[in-house]
Formats: structure tokens, C-alpha cells, sequence
């Protein structure tokens, strides 16, 4: 029935925001485009998995530390600390029943779950989400990131997620972010836009590289995306990789935290209360064991 209530509300976030006049900011940071291509809906295949969906967008906070895109762990970390009162003001809206945190590096995730457990709010992310998904589609994934910061920043997250017997590996196609210091560099944005625009883009030829090489010579059964910067390979690799005759899903953030969400709402529940304690919990362990 028209206006009805739909079964998910939920909110996007974004790691943060880059002003419209930044020297370094991806056209998707813009405010006045429509939610729909703020969350890339016009080259990641999502569509379809919000079409039950009541949903708002937040661009996230202006970034900290310049006016660049997040790459170094000590940028994480500012982006991380900007984005929570984000997610506590949408807890506490009661508009919502999920919450999903976009970037493939999640800052901010861990402690927006024990932020959002108070109120009965589920909250997913995208390396989060694709680990998990990932591990039930086979028995090793690999990794298709950029940048070697950033590589490093994930395999922290593998750990922290309990993957590292699952991971395979992380390959690394060796693009980054523009930033300041480097005029003259090919950045992964300007590769996106090649491929988008049906050009030949080296980014794809090395993602395709890699993934394979991560098949044949690292075990990997499923392959998965770091940085959200690099989501839009998602459908250009599937398609290669089965053009080959490689039957491997591949799996984009996006998509798998949108999926994750609705399953939590699905079943009514969210973060550990014991992985993620209140203040004064009712109940204690004496001891806590590995």
C-alpha cells in the first residue's frame, strides 16, 4: 500500500565529507547529487537489494585532517573518532533499525556497535560483511586492494575479524588516492572513470592479474574488495573471471553490508551484549579466555 512502512529503515554513512571545492575531492563526495549516486548506485549492482528499503544517506564528517580521501592509519583514526556522534544521533532519532557504515577500511565500526547495542541497533560494514559472506562461499578469499598503507590498515582488520586462516591473501594493484605531493600520479578515480567510460583501464588489467594469481597460486575461492575505492571493479572482474572460465564469486562491500542488515533485522538481533558490555552490565565473567 502506498505509504506504507517499509520493514528496513536504514541510514548510510559515509567515512567523511570533502568540501565541493577540495583540490582532492571524487565527485561522489558532492552534496547536491542525489542519495542514489552519493551511494553509487549507478555502477555498483545494489539496486535491487533497497528496493524494500526506506533509506537515508549521510555524508559523514568533514574530514579532520585535510582535504583529501582517508589512506594512512593516523587518518583513520581522526575519521573513526568524527564519524560516532553521527551514529549515536541516529540511534537516538528512533528513525532507524540498522545502520550501515560505508568505506572498506570501516572506521569507526567496533565502537559505533557498542554505541548503537544500547539502543537495539544492528550495525554493518563493508570488510566486516564481506569476510563473513565470503567464508560461506568458500574455504580461502583473497583481498583486491590499493595502496600499500592501506593494505597494511586491512590486514589489521583480517585479524581483527578472525580471518587470518581464511584469508588467502591481500594483492595489491598499487593505486592511490590523490592527495597532496603527488600532481602527476594516476589515481585509482581517474581509472573508474576509464573503465565506466568503456576506455581500457590498467586498473582492471591488474585487478584481473591479481585475482587470478590469487586463485592459482594462493587457494582463494572467493574474491573481495578493500577499499571502497576500489568496489567498482566488482562486476568488470566477475565478468573477466568468468569469461575465463574462473567460477569464483566476487563480492563488493556494499552489497554484502546491505544483505548483513537486513539479516540482523530479519532476526532480531544485533551486537553481543558480552562482546560489547554496558556500563554496569547485570551479569560479569570472572575471567575472559582466548
Amino acid at each position: 500500500m502506498a505509504g506504507e512502512k517499509k520493514k528496513y529503515r536504514f541510514l548510510f554513512i559515509q567515512p567523511f565529507e570533502l568540501s565541493a571545492g577540495s583540490r582532492f575531492a571524487d565527485k561522489y563526495h558532492s552534496a547536491v547529487l542525489p542519495k542514489e549516486q552519493r551511494l553509487r548506485m549507478n555502477y555498483l549492482p545494489i539496486g535491487h537489494l533497497l528496493e524494500d528499503v526506506e533509506w537515508d544517506f549521510h555524508g559523514g564528517p568533514p574530514a579532520p585532517y585535510g582535504d583529501w580521501a582517508v589512506e594512512t592509519r593516523e587518518e583513520f583514526c581522526y575519521v573513526a573518532a568524527a564519524r560516532l556522534p553521527i551514529v549515536r544521533e541516529a540511534c537516538a532519532s528512533g528513525k532507524y533499525n540498522a545502520i550501515v557504515l560505508l568505506g572498506g577500511g570501516e572506521p569507526g565500526f567496533p565502537e559505533s556497535r557498542e554505541i548503537a547495542r544500547k539502543y537495539g541497533i544492528p550495525v554493518t560494514s563493508c570488510a566486516f560483511s564481506q569476510m563473513h559472506i565470503a567464508s560461506m562461499l568458500g574455504n580461502k578469499f583473497s583481498v583486491i586492494d590499493f595502496s600499500e598503507s592501506h593494505n597494511m590498515f586491512y590486514y589489521d582488520l583480517v585479524v581483527r575479524h578472525r580471518f587470518a586462516d581464511r584469508c588467502a591473501s591481500i594483492r595489491n594493484i598499487n593505486y592511490h588516492h590523490a592527495r597532496p605531493g603527488y600532481a602527476n600520479e594516476g589515481t585509482i578515480d581517474q581509472e573508474r572513470e576509464k573503465a565506466l567510460r568503456g576506455e581500457p583501464s590498467a586498473a582492471v588489467e591488474r585487478a584481473v592479474r591479481e585475482a587470478v594469481a590469487a586463485i592459482e597460486e594462493d587457494g582463494a575461492e572467493v574474491i573481495t574488495f578493500g577499499c571502497s575505492d576500489v568496489f567498482w571493479l566488482q562486476t568488470f572482474l566477475q565478468k573477466r573471471l568468468h569469461d575465463m572460465g574462473w567460477e569464483v564469486p566476487v563480492l563488493e562491500g556494499y552489497g554484502c553490508a546491505i544483505v548483513l542488515a537486513k539479516l540482523f533485522v530479519d532476526l532480531g538481533v544485533d551486537a553481543s551484549g558480552l562482546n560489547f558490555p554496558g556500563e554496569r552490565p547485570r551479569q560479569w565473567r570472572r575471567k575472559k579466555t582466548f
